[in-house]
């Protein structure tokens, strides 16, 4: 599997999927030694952070645009950390439903909903001694996290449907795209419960942030394909000053996607047009283009959110995540929007 980030084993392998659902892993400390590619200084104060926070016990909260690779910081932390041996679990709070979110981190008992046809654990049982990412915690239900706040105060869970308590050991690191404060404005995140997970803030720069490490990473996504396919192609000059130019919306990840459709589509030195690479257009380089949008004066600021999904979406050409990616929202999120225009459009048929 490829990374989804901007961590890489050293072997140049491995690597952890995106979204999907949650995966247990006790990976040996070796095998999963992950470094930080890149020199520019935001990195250098991620790498020290890592460093530092690793050993402990603390909750730490990353903070970062889509496409930085968070989880892969997080992976990085744990397998630092005293707990290395121990599981690793990952949960995409806004891949689940918000009526199953609390039966899956905390389990649940036989008979206590419908269909719940045996006793489970949760994924707090399942990280036992190990490490636990909450990924977009600030799409988790409000009254979940009150309930969140208080197995980290006690270290100790009911099941759904349960009466006793049960004593947890884990770590718990929490990630979102969105800033702390905006989610507090927005009513997404609990002021409590963002203090108790953030005794550790780590923010990913974005891409655009990150000046030369650009080309480094292009070079390093093109030497791990040079690699894996016996090839020995090369990055352009031309294609060096368009990466420099452009400003990344979907950031490493986007960065890791557009290399490797140059690789695929090119022999010898990759060298594309914007047309070949669809991934790079609309971005800073792109002056002079038709992909602007027209905003009436006095629209409100739903009808301007409305207009700019809905071309986003156009932009890409119907490709839901990649919109996702850069509107900075959790493809849930994104359903629900387009689900609730569609009911606005049929009720002004009928």
């Amino acid at each position: 599997m490829k990374p989804s980030g901007d961590f890489y084993p050293v072997d140049f392998g491995g690597g952890l999927p995106e979204g999907g659902p949650p995966r247990p892993r006790s990976p040996a400390p070796e095998d999963t030694a992950l470094r930080l590619i890149g020199n520019s200084p935001g990195i250098h104060r991620v790498r020290d952070l890592i460093g530092r926070v690793a050993p402990t016990d603390s909750t730490v909260l990353i903070c970062g645009e889509s496409g930085c690779g968070k989880e892969l910081v997080a992976e990085s932390i744990h397998a630092l950390s005293p707990r290395a041996s121990q599981p690793f679990v990952a949960i995409n709070c806004a891949a689940i439903p918000a009526t199953l979110i609390e039966a899956e981190l905390f389990g649940h008992e036989r008979g206590s909903f419908t269909g719940a046809l045996r006793t489970r654990e949760g994924l707090f049982e399942r990280a036992s001694g190990g490490t636990l990412l909450l990924d977009e915690i600030t799409e988790m239900p409000l009254d979940l996290q009150s309930r969140l706040l208080r197995v980290l105060e006690t270290k100790r869970l009911s099941r759904v449907g349960g009466n006793d308590d049960l004593e947890v050991d884990v770590r718990v690191i929490a990630s979102t795209n969105r800033s702390p404060g905006k989610a507090f404005e927005e009513g997404r995140l609990r002021e409590d419960i963002y203090y108790r997970l953030a005794v550790v803030t780590v923010q990913l720069p974005a891409l655009r942030e990150r000046g030369n490490d650009i080309l480094v990473l292009a070079e390093f996504f093109l030497g791990e394909l040079n690699l894996r396919h016996g090839t020995n192609k090369r990055l352009s000059e031309e294609l060096r000053q368009r990466f420099m130019r452009h400003s990344w919306p979907g950031n490493v990840r986007e960065l890791r996607n557009a290399v490797e459709r140059a690789y695929i589509l090119c022999d010898g030195e990759l060298n594309l047009s914007e047309q070949e690479m669809p991934t790079l257009r609309g971005g800073a380089d792109a002056a002079g283009t038709d992909n602007g949008i027209s905003i009436p004066i006095g629209s409100t600021l739903e009808e301007i959110e409305r207009t700019f999904i809905l071309a986003t979406l156009k932009h890409f050409e119907g490709d839901k995540r990649r919109a996702a990616d850069v509107l900075g929202f959790s493809l849930k999120t994104l359903y629900n929007k387009l689900h609730a225009y569609q009911r606005d459009r049929n009720a002004g048929m009928n």
